[in-house]
């Protein structure tokens, strides 16, 4: 339930309604726009009477939410979120650029690509410490010794940390460390660990599942939201069809549609739809165009030789040639980096 106060409506009647709004045992929601103000109940909305709010003279209207998202929905936020990420905006006119290897190997190379990755314009440094994998050989990453090498090049350059988090068991760690706690596609309904993100103080990067719907995908930041945590990032990676040529296949219709839906940003990782670095280009550049917040690029000093995803990997003097033609298709969207 929405309920929509009149624009001379008074700080003390919006307090007033929020207070009646948790007296009659639900949630309320204040979303202050420039022109008025919305205030969102969340719970069993039957205890509310629209009739009875509707009367008020400080109330405009009361509307029902049909989807099953509430505080995600647009409806309950018209105006875009913008998520601040250790002083980074993402959201709004704000373009996020991620950049860095998928695995974090050594120092000297996560060291090397982040200074690389921030010549070239990048605000977000990403690496991989865990690595959910589908074969059980292949390499796992270096845990939380990866996760000091990324401490340690953010140190050095300036640049938030984005990392993948994969166990509820090292929540406490990621909040030290990492400023903006990246959940897998393969992670994107393990409803106890999203509950558990919840509680969390850092923002979070959730990816869209491999098959998943706009209406699942967005219900998993809910998800999320509904426990506490209101800065939520949405991530199209790539979802799975029929086509094997490439990894995954970049669903950019997901750009407008999430921003239709609902208030939260959404960035594009067009390396893991791809699977191919020279899909990256191409892709990125339509993200953009569409009108995305922000992308994730996978940038590799040395991809032939990486440990994780090599193929998809932009060497950084490409990644610098990628930033300079994108940042010129930002300024025709009102973006800006």
């Amino acid at each position: 339930m929405i309920i929509v106060m009149k624009k001379e409506a008074t700080e003390l009647e919006i307090k007033q309604m929020e207070q009646t709004i948790i007296d009659l045992g639900c949630n309320a929601h204040i979303s202050k726009g420039e022109i008025v103000t919305i205030i969102g109940v969340v719970g069993d909305t039957t205890k509310v009477d629209p009739k009875q709010v509707e009367v008020l003279h400080s109330v405009d209207k009361v509307m029902h939410v049909s989807e099953p998202y509430k505080l995600a929905n647009r409806a309950m936020h018209p105006e875009n979120s913008i998520i601040d990420v250790a002083g980074v905006k993402v959201g709004g006119e704000n373009l996020a650029l991620i950049a860095g290897p998928c695995s974090v190997e050594s120092v000297e190379q996560v060291v090397e690509i982040a200074k690389a990755a921030k010549a070239a314009g990048a605000n977000m440094l990403r690496g991989g410490a865990f690595k959910p994998r589908t074969s059980p050989y292949a390499f796992q990453g270096m845990g939380s010794n990866g996760l000091d090498i990324l401490v340690e090049a953010k140190k050095i350059t300036g640049l938030p940390i984005v990392s993948e988090l994969m166990d509820a068991s090292y929540i406490e760690e990621f909040e030290e460390k990492v400023d903006l706690i990246q959940i897998g596609a393969r992670n994107m309904q393990n409803f106890d660990l999203l509950k558990k993100l919840g509680k969390v103080k850092k923002p979070i990067l959730l990816k869209r599942g491999l098959c998943a719907t706009f209406e699942e995908w967005i219900m998993s930041a809910e998800y999320i939201m509904a426990h506490g945590n209101p800065n939520v990032i949405l991530c199209e990676r790539g979802i799975r069809t029929f086509e094997s040529y490439t990894r995954n296949t970049l669903d950019l219709q997901a750009i407008p549609v999430v921003q239709k839906l609902t208030h939260l940003p959404i960035i594009i990782d067009p390396s893991h739809a791809g699977g191919k670095w020279w899909l990256v280009e191409p892709m990125a550049k339509a993200a953009v165009a569409a009108g995305c917040d922000g992308l994730m690029v996978e940038v590799h000093n040395n991809p032939e030789c990486a440990m994780c995803d090599g193929p998809q990997s932009l060497k950084p003097e490409k990644y610098a040639k990628l930033i300079k033609e994108v940042g010129a298709i930002a300024k025709v969207v009102g973006k800006q980096i």
